[in-house]
């Protein structure tokens, strides 16, 4: 094995489960030694094993992947696990000829330095990215001797939260090879019992399902076992190729005889409640619509056809009204009205005529429902014993009347005044979702994204069914006076029904006799208040079996509690509070081993590349996509990466297809072409091209590059000018000049300059644009070449769908397809057809220089070239893109 080397790679905060292990390159050929079935250019997956304990609601769960390299040479190996956004790693190990490579959890503070370099050079690739609605990405990979088997091992933890009268369990399954020995195993232990067991998978069969599925339960334990053959793995009798994609999902829920249990191990306790078979509170509720001109088409569409569904499920004792907003606020009613069918069938035709107009007022129709709700609240319009909701849908942000969003925010906290909640919803990925998240949590709601689908209509119901039906407000739960310390949040404005209340904290007094726990609230008829006595005596005999799975869960979960809650709290905190807040976070994340937004994972691996440093971020739900990184020199990104460099040569990588395009502009020095423009975040990238030096070639065989750049943001009132000697920043009419000799960072709210001094420039936009600058400096006394610059898209999350320019137009999804290959003019290079954006091109293989890594050599990346200036992949004609100056 080669010398160790330190590599840290460190992760952050993430979260059903897609697991891997494959090559990196499968397009090597091997020798011609017999390999195991399912082997992939050498590697062969031979075990990967997920098992799942879950105990009272906290499930741990550890994934296994285990391969061995047949090649005769090293080989490159990774390991993608897609885990719950609501799960927090504990643990990362890699074992390689049996040596084990342990992970340790530090502050994330303590490797910024290091990430920031690693970062300017480029080394940045996606290690947890979003991964659809539920889940987050964790990607690994290791080089492996030939004939050594590597092992890798992750741990993470999550508390199972109980929706529509469930718990859920979810899974991803994407093994990407057939594996011998492929197993999950969940064993699940409740006290109370478990009353419903099931489990599905999205990719197989019934049939096949039920013979590589077990799944059982008895009293308090649970057992769900998924083995499929290699045959049933097979996507076809004679395949080599797996079936297992997809989604394996286990539902559970527990015997409810008493509407609360309390649960004490060593010293800690956890309080559930969830009542059932109470009538239904009336609620008043004002629908608050976005009905902007960004609403247009299928997104106004499927959300008038989600009102309509969400009118037939609307409860007669209930009162409701929509108002909706663009540049100005219109209402359906005056006030509130109630359900009766007469004003539903009303509100059906209302909400058939509603469609978009102008711009976004958000402040004015906030505070235009919230003094609805308040002002019938006063004059008794409704019940007495009625709960009000606020729920707000906007796909955009306020750009008209009031928009400054912390503005905004203190004027609807000052207007609801803590007397009822506020919903959020974000209709797609063009909004300011910090925002909306920060809005409800500080009004005792919560947002949630609705995301552009074909489901959208659904997931707006969806959510409309969760809050639906409040069977208790006011809610609070009541412990002994002085014998509880660290409690987590034990009051709530409601309790829906299909949900479930938990509450843990730390009993002051081990040697207790006997534990009271009570939970009062306001029903739909009278107020009730639940008690839950515990014998502590009878609690210590029934502890060895409560050791079935992990003894300390309850002290686990508790601390996951208190950090998820710590973690959203401090997001409305400031100044003093906040640093409480965030200590006490990093404090309990570092003790139990958790990878929170505030703390790092690092694992120290062997490789043969010089000492280096990663850092990542656990993407919040505003993190669409990749907020994460794994920062290694040889690591293939997994998101989409767009990049102009050399002559100049234009790059797209297209991950989902493993493959890229590329093609040329060839335009005159001087000639300044539109490489992104984003009319809706004002984010302008245009850069100018330069020849050679003079009398060095004929005019025909002439290289050109860029040797200038313009990035400028028309809403921060902010420009950079790039150069092959200067960086130049405007900020409004403030000059700052740095040369390429500088080693420097230049912050402000949003904005982000790093300057790697001779190496590359790094340029964030908030959490989701970043641009990297590289400088190609030549000989000076090199007879034909001039100094020059690549500029990469690192992160185009943060861009609006209308982006556009060269590299802009295919932030956008878009399809390809590649046939006929056959050999070319260069034998090196053969031809093929492909069809893009309807038009069928000839198109060559060859290859391009991404130069992020190794700005001297750079690394080859293969591609389909495009002829004549992209004509057919670009839109409209080359020409199109050229612009008069700079800025």
């Amino acid at each position: 094995m080669a010398l160790a080397r330190w590599l840290c790679l460190i992760l952050a905060l993430l979260s059903g489960l897609a697991v891997s292990g494959f090559p990196r390159n499968p397009s090597r050929l091997l020798g011609k030694r017999s390999l195991p079935e399912g082997a992939v250019d050498g590697i062969e997956v031979y075990s990967t094993k997920v098992n799942c304990k879950v105990t009272s609601r906290f499930a741990h769960n550890v994934v296994t992947t285990r391969a061995v390299n047949h090649a005769n040479t090293a080989k490159e190996v990774s390991f993608d696990v897609e885990l719950p956004k609501t799960a927090f790693i504990t643990n990362f190990t890699l074992t390689i000829d049996g040596v084990t490579y342990p992970g340790n959890v530090k502050e994330k503070e303590v490797a910024k330095k290091q990430y920031e370099k690693a970062v300017s050079q480029g080394k940045t690739a996606g290690l947890v990215k979003a991964s659809g609605r539920k889940l987050e990405k964790f990607t690994v990979s290791v080089n492996v001797a030939a004939g050594s088997k590597v092992t890798f091992e992750l741990t993470y933890e999550e508390l199972l939260k109980r929706h529509k009268g469930k718990y859920e369990m979810y899974l991803k399954v994407q093994p990407k090879q057939l594996v011998k020995h492929f197993e999950i195993t969940v064993d699940i232990f409740e006290p109370q019992g478990i009353s419903t067991l099931d489990a599905e998978a999205s990719f197989i069969t019934n049939d096949l399902l039920g013979s590589a599925l077990t799944k059982s339960f008895s009293g308090k334990k649970g057992h769900v076992s998924f083995k499929p053959s290699l045959d049933q793995q097979r996507s076809c009798p004679t395949c080599t190729d797996s079936l297992l994609k997809g989604d394996f999902i286990i539902t559970y829920d527990v015997n409810r005889e008493s509407p609360a249990n309390v649960q004490i191990v060593n010293g800690y306790f956890v309080h559930f409640f969830a009542p059932q078979g109470l009538p239904v509170v009336p609620k008043s509720v004002v629908f608050v619509i976005d009905v902007s001109g960004s609403m247009h088409g299928r997104k106004m569409e499927q959300t008038k056809d989600a009102l309509l569904k969400i009118l037939e499920d609307v409860k007669q004792d209930d009162y409701l009204n929509f108002i909706l907003f663009s540049g100005d606020v219109t209402t359906w009613k005056d006030s509130l009205v109630p359900a009766t069918p007469e004003n539903i069938q009303e509100a059906r035709k209302f909400v058939m005529d509603i469609h978009d107009r102008g711009m976004t007022n958000i402040n004015d129709a906030l505070l235009r429902g919230i003094s609805m709700l308040n002002k019938a609240r006063e004059e008794h319009t409704v019940p007495e014993r009625s709960t009000s909701i606020i729920i707000m849908l906007t796909d955009g942000d306020a750009n008209v009347g009031e928009s400054r969003p912390k503005k905004i925010q203190e004027n609807v906290r000052n207007a609801i005044g803590g007397k009822f909640p506020l919903y959020n919803l974000g209709f797609g990925n063009n909004l300011n979702y910090n925002f909306l998240e920060n809005m409800a949590l500080e009004n005792h709601g919560l947002a949630r994204r609705i995301y552009e689908d074909s489901d959208a209509s659904l997931q707006l119901q969806g959510f409309y069914e969760e809050v639906a039906n409040p069977l208790l407000t006011g809610v609070e739960a009541e412990y002994p006076q002085n014998a509880i310390l660290d409690l987590t949040q034990n009051s709530y404005q409601h309790f829906y029904d299909g949900s479930e209340i938990v509450v843990a904290g730390r009993l002051a007094d081990k040697d207790m006799n006997s534990f009271k726990a009570a939970v009062k609230g306001h029903g739909a008829i009278n107020d009730l208040t639940f008690t839950e006595e515990v014998d502590m005596k009878e609690m210590e005999k029934a502890l060895q079996e409560w050791d079935y799975i992990f003894g300390d869960y309850i002290e686990r979960l508790w601390a996951y509690l208190t950090i998820e809650q710590l973690l959203e709290k401090r997001k409305n905190a400031w100044g003093e509070e906040k640093e409480n807040l965030t200590a006490q976070a990093l404090e309990l994340s570092l003790k139990y081993h958790f990878v929170t937004p505030l703390t790092s994972m690092v694992v120290t691996k062997p490789e043969d590349n010089e000492n280096q440093m990663a850092i990542a971020n656990k993407p919040g739900e505003e993190a669409v996509i990749p907020s994460m990184s794994y920062l290694t020199s040889y690591q293939v990104p997994k998101t989409p990466y767009y990049y102009v460099d050399g002559d100049p040569h234009f790059i797209i990588q297209i991950p989902e297809k493993d493959d890229a395009i590329c093609f040329n502009i060839d335009e005159d020095p001087g000639t300044v072409l539109r490489l992104i423009q984003d009319p809706v975040t004002g984010l302008t990238v245009n850069g100018q091209i330069i020849g050679e030096k003079r009398g060095s070639s004929d005019s025909q065989n002439r290289r050109t590059y860029f040797g200038k750049l313009g990035i400028a943001s028309a809403q921060m009132d902010f420009r950079i000018e790039v150069t092959p000697e200067n960086i130049t920043l405007w900020n409004g009419d403030s000059l700052s000049t740095f040369s390429w000799l500088d080693t420097v960072m230049v912050t402000q709210d949003g904005l982000s300059v790093m300057i790697n001094r001779k190496k590359s420039m790094v340029v964030s936009f908030g959490d989701g644009v970043a641009f990297v600058v590289v400088l190609h400096q030549v000989w000076k006394k090199e007879p034909a070449h001039h100094d020059f610059l690549g500029f990469y898209v690192v992160d185009s999350r943060g861009m609006s769908a209308q982006t556009h320019g060269l590299l802009g137009q295919f932030f956008h999804p878009f399809d390809f397809q590649v046939s006929d290959v056959h050999p070319g003019s260069d034998p090196t290079k053969p031809d093929a057809t492909m069809v893009v954006k309807n038009h069928q091109l000839t198109v060559t293989r060859g290859s391009q220089k991404d130069y992020r890594k190794d700005i001297s050599v750079g690394r080859n990346v293969a591609c389909w070239f495009v002829h004549n200036n992209g004509q057919g992949l670009i839109d409209g004609i080359h020409r199109d893109y050229v612009v008069p100056n700079l800025f």
